[in-house]
């Protein structure tokens, strides 16, 4: 097959997963499916930067593109390009090409990591074990056989009898597809007990559920059988920040969320997420969002009934 006939037909199938994907998405958001590790995608502007915390999961972008930031490190993706995350991680996310006519459609499939291993142990003989750790996220090209099963997998919401017994069968090929990517070792690296990686993957689970508490590197290290120095290097390989700043991301997009949904204010947010001082809790706000508190969550309250405004 030409070159030019491949991309054809590639462009051919992005369309098709495009128009399943609008379909079920009258409006922007993301829309939970039918068969639940699936999610669908639609913005229809460039947006605002989103923070949030990613859960391990592969993202495909069908049409327009997308800016996901991790610390100071950049990863731009746009049609036939999928995103892969591997741990909870911190990020924020930015819709950089999309419009009206032509929105910002993607597919989102959460991995689970119990399948991983099980993916593992059939096709290494059970060799999981890593020494090394790679970054938990990464951008990479959908081949014709990561497309394929992901148009099978959407068309499935059209006959949702189906999906019971098809949909697994169809998130199963995906991830050993992907698996099999040449930068797939960032997701065999978060099968439980597959070495370093794994045990990093399990403190990002203890800070988050103790997000409020004071940091305890020495009791993190030693759950992990690892020395304090050690788990600092290997958790900056995954996350690509230290186990204190990605606490304090945590912190802060939690401490926004309260803003945005509770009637609480910055100082009550700040003692509630583990700051004792809301002065530097302000500034460190400010930092990551660009505002402080009050100035942002005002601004992002405007945005939204502006939205709304306009979908009526």
């Amino acid at each position: 097959m030409s070159t030019s006939t491949a991309r054809s037909t590639v462009n051919e199938k992005l369309a098709e997963l495009a128009g399943s994907i609008a379909r079920f998405s009258a409006i922007d958001g993301t829309y939970q499916t039918d068969f639940p590790p699936l999610s669908l995608i639609r913005s229809s502007e460039d947006a605002v930067p989103v923070y949030t915390v990613y859960e391990p999961s592969i993202c495909l972008v069908a049409q327009g593109s997308k800016l996901v930031l991790l610390g100071n490190e950049a990863y731009r993706y746009g049609p036939s390009q999928y995103f892969a995350v591997s741990v909870d991680l911190p990020i924020s996310g930015q819709v950089t090409e999309a419009s009206a006519e032509h929105p910002y459609l993607a597919v989102r499939l959460r991995i689970d990591p119990q399948q991983v291993l099980e993916l593992l142990r059939e096709t290494e003989d059970g060799s999981a074990a890593r020494t090394s750790t790679a970054r938990g996220l990464y951008v990479s090209e959908a081949a014709s056989g990561m497309l394929d099963a992901f148009l099978r997998l959407v068309r499935l919401l059209e006959t949702p009898e189906d999906l019971p017994v098809l949909a697994p069968m169809a998130a199963r090929e995906i991830l050993y597809r992907a698996l099999r990517d040449g930068q797939g070792r960032s997701i065999r690296q978060m099968a439980p007990g597959a070495g370093h990686a794994a045990s990093v993957a399990e403190v990002i689970r203890r800070i988050r559920e103790s997000y409020n508490e004071p940091l305890r590197i020495d009791e993190l290290a030693g759950e992990a059988g690892m020395s304090p120095s050690s788990l600092h290097r290997r958790f900056r390989d995954v996350t690509a920040m230290s186990p204190l700043q990605f606490q304090k991301q945590i912190r802060l997009q939690e401490a926004r969320r309260m803003l945005l949904c509770e009637p609480v204010q910055a100082a009550e947010a700040a003692f509630r997420v583990g700051y004792e001082s809301p002065s530097q809790f302000n500034r460190e706000y400010a930092r990551l969002f660009g505002r402080p508190p009050l100035v942002d969550i005002r601004r992002l309250r405007t945005l939204s009934a502006s939205r709304t405004a306009g979908e009526n």
